[in-house]
């Protein structure tokens, strides 16, 4: 079955994908700002790479922005549970409490820094996303809207004051 262009509200179609140099989800960090116990231990640059339909009028004006949000599908997701164990939670806690890629509807965001605009394409780093993964959209991060510095993070702000502040782990090596 052909998917119609433009999209529905019920049929969403990939604009972009990635093309990161994480191909295994044990190669990529936890979160795109935290690179630490990764292969290179810095942030990772990549490229998103648009569909064909995607016409360069539409992303051109993103020049000058330092940050964007990058809308994703978690492709490789097998489905999901109410409760995850988050890698630095201890315990089960809530799906939707968590940034678990095992979601009900298996839809990711990420912050990464937008370095340029090349043909087809946006050259960015900090990306935490597999090679391949569909992008469903792109926003612009504006600080004034997006950046809420005093905000509580509920069972997280628990782990940081008993851990330290940016405690999470960095990927982790299957066991062998």
């Amino acid at each position: 079955m052909a998917i119609p262009w433009p999209p529905t509200p019920e049929i969403v179609k990939p604009i972009a994908h990635v093309r990161s140099p994480y191909a295994h989800r044990i190669d990529a960090p936890h979160q795109s700002t935290v690179t630490e116990g990764t292969e290179t231990g810095t942030a990772s640059e990549a490229r998103i790479e648009f569909i064909p339909e995607i016409p360069a009028e539409a992303y051109r004006d993103l020049q000058g922005f330092q940050r964007i949000w990058l809308i994703f599908l978690f492709h490789r997701s097998e489905g999901w549970k109410p409760e995850v164990r988050p890698p630095r939670g201890g315990r089960k806690r809530s799906v939707l409490a968590t940034r678990s890629p095992h979601r009900p509807n298996a839809i990711g965001l990420s912050a990464v820094e937008l370095l340029g605009i090349e043909d087809r394409a946006l050259r960015v780093r900090g990306i935490d996303l597999l090679d391949g993964t569909p992008v469903l959209d792109i926003k612009p991060y504006v600080p004034y809207a997006d950046s809420f510095p005093g905000s509580v993070a509920g069972w997280i702000d628990e782990i940081d004051a008993e851990q330290g502040r940016h405690s999470a782990p960095g990927p982790r090596r299957p066991r062998g």
